[in-house]
């Protein structure tokens, strides 16, 4: 049962996403090395100042831009980002529109089925993932099944969380990698064709703004847009604000 934490708490949105991460776990939809990953990327989030910076909004703006140009763009889902971003998951699936598709490291089957019956409680009418027919080349873990019509054919994949290996072999077979990634220095981040470095919780709502603001751009104009995109300056931008940020507090 998830605690009740006072709105007057300072660090309440924390305490609030950790309990949500805590109860996905007890209800097998977290693996407990989730929790790890996402005390990692809290520890990040608080050199970001909890919020989305410059540099990430521009990402943001970007793998918006990438995404509604896509032919068969997938969202990737692990137990964290179904415990902490699945409403707006579905919310941007919808928008662009997109496919959604488990994926995970530390697969089972009742691992996969909970997390799709989770998925289809809160509003998703398709889900992947469940039946893979396809496997990523270059990969030896779980996280090489996928499907055909999903992940496998995919142009453009959206991957929040850390997935380093993955993003590196999506990117093998041509695929566009926009990564959701609160560590900057993370091999998916370096790896990866966009970097959101940003809470998952603020960048896909994000995402999804930008999707409205430029649905109606021309193909042409969002394509000069992507064209301007440079991941490591970004990178680079988003480490000089945290050094920045860090010499401004002492």
């Amino acid at each position: 049962m998830m605690k009740k934490i006072p709105t007057s708490h300072p660090r309440y949105l924390s305490l609030v996403t950790r309990e949500q991460i805590s109860e996905a776990m007890r209800h097998g939809i977290v693996h407990e090395t989730g929790l790890i990953a996402h005390g990692r990327g809290e520890a990040f989030d608080y050199l970001l100042g909890e919020t989305t910076i410059p540099p990430a909004d521009v990402a943001e703006k970007i793998a918006a831009s990438t995404l509604l140009c896509a032919k068969n763009p997938v969202i990737s889902v692990n137990g964290n980002v179904a415990a902490l971003a699945a409403d707006v998951c579905i919310s941007l699936a919808k928008s662009i529109p997109a496919k959604l598709e488990i994926n995970l490291f530390h697969r089972t089957s009742v691992r996969i089925k909970k997390i799709a019956a989770f998925l289809r409680k809160k509003g998703a009418k398709t889900v992947y993932g469940l039946n893979p027919n396809a496997k990523i080349p270059g990969l030896d873990s779980d996280r090489a099944l996928c499907e055909k019509e999903g992940i496998f054919t995919a142009d453009i994949v959206l991957v929040p969380l850390e997935d380093g290996d993955r993003c590196q072999a999506l990117q093998r077979m041509g695929k566009t990698v926009i990564a959701i990634d609160l560590n900057p220095l993370s091999r998916t981040a370096q790896a990866a064709s966009i970097t959101i470095v940003d809470n998952v919780t603020r960048a896909v709502p994000r995402i999804e703004h930008w999707i409205h603001e430029l649905k109606d751009t021309k193909r042409s104009d969002l394509d000069k847009l992507i064209k301007t995109w440079d991941n490591t300056k970004n990178l680079a931008e988003v480490l000089s604000f945290i050094s920045k940020r860090l010499n401004s507090l002492f």
